[in-house]
């Protein structure tokens, strides 16, 4: 019962400090990408909302990349805060190890990992086919194309438009100026005080309905141009063709991981750049995946800090372990890929070493009396701050010794 109790404990320990981390990660990668999108979009001349759209196809991503972090400072800050509290010492005072005390964060780490799994080997392929699709439908102008106030726009070949005023969101133009020519000898030249485009049932037609204007019409069948008023006139505009975008599978990426595990390892006939690609990508996602097995040692090695002590320097240590590894993976695909190194070695050595690092690591926070594994670490960066404190003086020490001297002058 009081185990059961202490586990709950942990659980909502845990939990806080993991969603926010999530949750503030994501964030920051997202507004970090919004603002490209949006530029993107914007010399694109696509609709803004397309840009909502690329960013829940980049999610699954940023997830990938934001759970195993989440997790480990979930854990690290879990930890910490009882450290710092001394409920760690209270609960191993009572006989609960550092061991027993792992069960909630591992299940933890295997939900998580079975969710990362699921989105790195379905989920954020086809994300990433969606998201190239996505740009591919706004460079050709599938998405629509907005239209630039107070220039001249070239709508495909035959069209071109003019726009002083666009109210609505562009649902109501006014000042407007086209002209027409459909490659046979007709065009086509118009003024109107308003307009707007409708749909139409053909999917390759819309109408452009004018208000309020002139126009003035020449074709090879007439002797001199037509001119003529009119109230509201439609002009059919015929959509140019737009080509389709290929088939999902063109990069390694957009593969689902069986389908990369097969095209690795089980197609001997496959081109060897690209079997090499595949073996170099399925690495990738498997050692990113697996590693999150050892991320609760890792929080709880470097979550307690020394006695009488309330470093940070855990938690700095950490994250920087996560992202140079991270990048170590990153490198070693790109090099395993282009043949520099062999795909297995240069994945699967740094994995063993952080591996074996981390199981160091653990070792000594929970079988060492008085082990802290960075302890070295923080011996530095304590004389450190002594040696700074020393060269800047604190302001509060300065203006505490002002007032002792004017106190004494009075």
């Amino acid at each position: 019962m009081q185990l059961g109790l202490i586990d709950r404990y942990l659980a909502r320990t845990i939990m806080v400090p993991l969603i926010g981390t999530l949750v503030l990660a994501a964030m920051l990668l997202v507004l970090d990408k919004m603002l490209r999108l949006f530029d993107f979009v914007v010399s694109a001349g696509g609709p803004v909302s397309v840009v909502w759209r690329m960013l829940a196809n980049m999610l699954p991503n940023y997830f990938s990349l934001g759970i195993p972090i989440g997790l480990l400072l979930g854990i690290l800050l879990a930890f910490r805060k009882l450290a710092l509290s001394s409920e760690l010492d209270s609960l191993r005072g009572i006989g609960v190890g550092y061991t027993r005390m792992l069960r909630i964060p591992y299940m933890y780490a295997f939900g998580l990992l079975l969710l990362n799994l699921l989105i790195v080997s379905y989920v954020e392929p086809y994300a990433r086919y969606n998201y190239e699709g996505l740009r591919f439908d706004l460079r050709s102008g599938a998405l629509g194309a907005s239209i630039k106030v107070g220039e001249f726009n070239k709508m495909g070949d035959k069209m071109t438009l003019r726009i002083e005023e666009s109210e609505a969101e562009g649902t109501r133009l006014k000042g407007i100026f086209v002209a027409l020519d459909d490659g046979e000898g007709e065009k086509i030249a118009a003024t109107a005080s308003a307009g707007q485009f409708l749909a139409t049932d053909d999917p390759d037609t819309i109408i452009f309905r004018l208000r309020d204007g002139r126009l003035i019409q020449d074709s090879t069948d007439f002797p001199t141009p037509r001119t003529l008023s009119f109230d509201a006139y439609d002009l059919p505009i015929s959509l140019p063709a737009i080509d389709a975008f290929r088939g999902r599978g063109n990069e390694i990426r957009e593969l689902t991981l069986p389908e990369v595990f097969k095209l690795a390892y089980m197609r001997p006939n496959t081109d060897a750049d690209i079997q090499r690609a595949a073996r170099a990508n399925v690495g990738f996602r498997l050692v990113e995946v697996v590693m999150m097995l050892m991320l609760p040692l890792l929080a709880v090695a470097l979550a307690v800090p020394p006695k009488r002590s309330s470093s940070s320097l855990g938690i700095f240590v950490a994250i920087v372990m996560v992202v140079t590894y991270h990048k170590i993976n990153q490198y070693a695909e790109g090099a395993g890929a282009q043949g520099r190194l062999n795909p297995e070695v240069a994945l699967w050595l740094p994995f063993l070493f952080f591996v074996a690092l981390i199981f160091w690591m653990y070792h000594v926070i929970a079988h060492r009396p008085g082990g802290q594994p960075i302890g070295a670490l923080e011996a530095f960066f304590a004389k450190l701050s002594k040696a700074v404190k020393k060269i800047v003086p604190d302001p509060r020490a300065r203006a505490l010794a002002a007032r002792k001297a004017a106190a004494a002058g009075e």
